[in-house]
């Protein structure tokens, strides 16, 4: 009997499917070099937080034997399967890639040496290097059996190597005892045991405080080796000349899933730190291994690390491309880079010292990065700085290392005003540096809140309470993207500054639900997760249903990062099965599959992957012709509506309203960086057959249309006003 398929599709296999859409960008040649470059480096770093979290958290399963099926109907078991299947089909890609890379850019002067490739003065060169440098940068560890084998940190470059074993000639230190149950270490008859008395192991690993990419002085523009190769030409100094086997540079990767019991003890921070270190010292869940070793070296880090051979990745070329970053960004080749996008000022919001002025006159909604970040840090430091203000309230759940933002909230709270801010410690792999600035500010005086047990606290929301000749007001920025100044280059995100009253009295009310632990009083206009956004985005899909069968005018496009929910995905389904017209841009994982008969029919789903990382969600529902706009932090996933705060906020304005309406539109017109999802499950660049004659590149008309807004505001003359009308659909 045929399997029926399912109308769902695995979360797992879809985020690696759009990891291979950031892997694509590295093939495109319209693509300047070091862009494509900087998108394969992308590729190996997010499959590194991909194998961390989702392989590890799938591997945990798997251990308690659960055997209940994903939303696809799959099991761990099942899904890690296919997941390890798809992941050497993309390290197999990588590297292709990666060839390719390197004859292009040798072409334009940017060259990779290999040993081989190096002349007599660049092997003294880094002879030289080697024995002031490198060699006191890195230790060389004994390892007896793989018993006594160190604790590695996860995902460090190091180099196994394998000895003709010396008893007279080498010495070193004890390991510990083999434990009672040893782990279960494969064998082939044909090759040396790793216990072989004949041959002994060393780690070295790779210093951290190292470059990876290795500068050699060449006639060429810029010549290069990876550091491993390095330490490879000179490992037998290392050794006091010992006879060295073979040598092979490798990497584990450990499970980054801990989890936390907020219920065991009342100290979430001493609670964090434990979890930290925990996940140091966590299983092992991936080796990566370049292929060049032989079996026998392998199995011997299969035993020590206490892995499968299913969970061990040969890779044909350099492990850790992640480190390419540091070719793609390097100074100089601008010929090789996209033409620069400077963030365009807003002029306003400008000066600062006016900047509450300025949004009493109207809300302010602004594009990140195409338009500045700086009206945000200019909106946090002017709360700290101006003499009417009483008091600010802030959440921060990503922040940089230098972080403007946190410093104002110090200085505020140095000058004597109330500054309550709740700090998420359990924003994943940003936990330590979350921690230090709450440390910091509470030394200042500010009231710290760590977040809500059980919860994340993932809402973007800054209040600043003025007490103004009229009485207090209330200004309020709503953001889609952490209050970080530095991904704020990066990601593409909204901002919307507003004095409303009754957005500000809702954020009051969440924020001083959050700080006393209790439920927030009835919210006018804010909805809040886990209370009732997910209500409300029901609700307003039921509504675009009722309106579609009365007059048949239902509408609903989204912008999301990801949708998994289940209720959701079904309320979609009925939703085009009623007729209503559905579109989605969502720019990683998607378990909804459209365009099914009888099912999503009425469904399009788009992703688009481009220079910058879409991460802004906006909702937009037809309403009867009465159109609902919002925007959000949340993702359309259970744990952004059910085990996170979140918030959803309605941008009521007209001019704001049509601008957000337009940017969501332009995504399902881009012809350049934009793939389509099939009902097969398979995601497709758009079809030539269906490009118009001229392209459109959504991100680019952002970055133009912030340009023109400039214009207008700060040269009123050059610029041709046309009247605001209402945006097609």
């Amino acid at each position: 009997m045929k399997k029926k398929k399912s109308n769902y599709l695995n979360r797992e296999l879809s985020w690696l499917d759009f990891n291979q859409r950031v892997l694509d960008q590295a093939s495109l040649k319209r693509t300047p070099l070091l862009e494509r470059l900087k998108f394969l480096a992308i590729s190996a770093s997010n499959l590194d937080e991909f194998v961390m979290v989702r392989m590890g958290g799938l591997k945990l399963v798997r251990r308690r034997g659960s055997s209940k099926p994903d939303i696809a109907g799959l099991t761990a078991a099942q899904q890690l399967t296919r997941i390890g299947k798809r992941m050497r089909e993309m390290y197999d890609t990588q590297i292709r890639c990666l060839h390719q890379l390197e004859q292009e850019l040798q072409n334009n002067g940017i060259i990779r040496l290999r040993p081989e490739d190096l002349s007599e003065a660049q092997r003294d060169f880094l002879g030289r290097q080697f024995e002031t440098e490198l060699s006191a940068a890195a230790a060389p560890l004994a390892v007896e059996n793989s018993y006594g084998f160190p604790m590695l940190s996860g995902t460090r470059l190091c180099l196994c190597v394998k000895l003709k074993s010396d008893s007279e000639k080498s010495w070193g230190p004890r390991q510990q005892a083999p434990p009672d149950n040893p782990p279960h270490v494969p064998q082939d008859d044909h090759d040396n045991h790793p216990e072989d008395s004949s041959v002994r192991y060393a780690l070295v690993p790779l210093g951290r405080s190292l470059q990876r990419i290795w500068s050699v002085p060449s006639s060429e523009s810029f010549s290069y080796m990876y550091l491993e190769e390095v330490f490879g030409m000179f490992l037998s100094e290392m050794f006091g000349g010992q006879e060295i086997l073979e040598w092979a540079p490798f990497r584990v990767t450990r499970n980054g899933d801990v989890e936390l019991d907020e219920d065991s003890r009342s100290d979430l921070m001493i609670d964090m730190q434990e979890m930290l270190t925990a996940r140091e010292t966590s299983q092992c869940v991936r080796l990566e291994i370049s292929a060049s070793a032989s079996d026998s070296l392998t199995r011997f880090l299969c035993g020590a690390v206490e892995i499968t051979a299913d969970d061990v990745y040969a890779i044909d070329g350099p492990l850790a491309l992640k480190d390419l970053f540091a070719i793609s960004g390097m100074k100089g080749f601008n010929h090789l880079k996209d033409l620069p996008w400077p963030p365009q000022p807003v002029p306003e919001m400008n000066p600062p010292g006016e900047i509450f002025e300025k949004i009493a006159a109207e809300d302010r909604l602004l594009i990140h990065p195409y338009q500045s970040y700086d009206p945000v840090v200019d909106f946090v430091r002017a709360a700290a700085t101006d003499s009417q203000v009483i008091a600010i309230k802030q959440t921060l759940y990503r922040t940089s290392e230098n972080s403007a933002i946190a410093s104002a909230l110090e200085r505020a709270a140095l000058d004597g005003k109330h500054v309550t801010c709740i700090v998420e410690l359990k924003a994943r792999f940003d936990e330590a540096r979350n921690i230090q600035w709450a440390k910091r500010l509470e030394l200042a005086g500010v009231d710290v809140i760590y977040g809500i047990q059980g919860l994340k606290t993932h809402a973007k929301v800054c209040i600043v309470v003025r007490k103004e000749t009229g009485g207090i007001r209330r200004y309020v920025h709503f953001g889609t993207g952490n209050y970080n100044e530095s991904t704020a280059k990066l990601y593409s995100d909204i901002s919307l500054f507003t004095c409303d009253e009754q957005l500000g009295m809702d954020a009051i009310h969440f924020f001083n639900a959050i700080t006393g632990l209790s439920v927030p009083q009835t919210l006018g206009k804010l909805s809040a997760a886990p209370i009732n956004l997910r209500e409300t985005l029901l609700e307003m899909i039921a509504i675009e249903i009722e309106n579609q069968q009365k007059e048949g005018s239902g509408l609903i496009i989204a912008k999301l990062n990801s949708l998994v929910d289940k209720e959701i995905i079904d309320a979609l389904y009925s939703a085009s099965q009623a007729g209503v017209e559905v579109r989605l841009n969502i720019r990683g994982i998607c378990c909804l599959l459209p365009q099914k008969k009888g099912l999503s029919d009425n469904i399009t789903v788009v992703s688009v992957v481009d220079r910058l990382l879409e991460h802004a969600r906006v909702f937009y529902f037809r309403h009867g012709g009465d159109d609902r706009v919002f925007m959000s932090s949340a993702d359309w996933m259970g744990r952004n509506l059910d085990r996170r705060v979140e918030l959803l906020v309605p941008v009521e304005q007209d001019h704001a309203k049509g601008r957000l309406i337009r940017i969501l539109n332009a995504y399902f017109d881009d012809n350049t960086n934009a793939s389509v999802l099939g009902d097969d499950g398979v995601y497709r660049a758009v079809e030539e057959k269906k490009k118009k004659k001229r392209q459109f590149r959504s991100q680019e008309m952002l970055y133009k249309e912030a340009h023109q807004i400039y214009r207008a505001h700060s040269d009123p003359r050059t610029t041709v006003f046309e009247p605001i009308r209402k945006p097609e659909l």
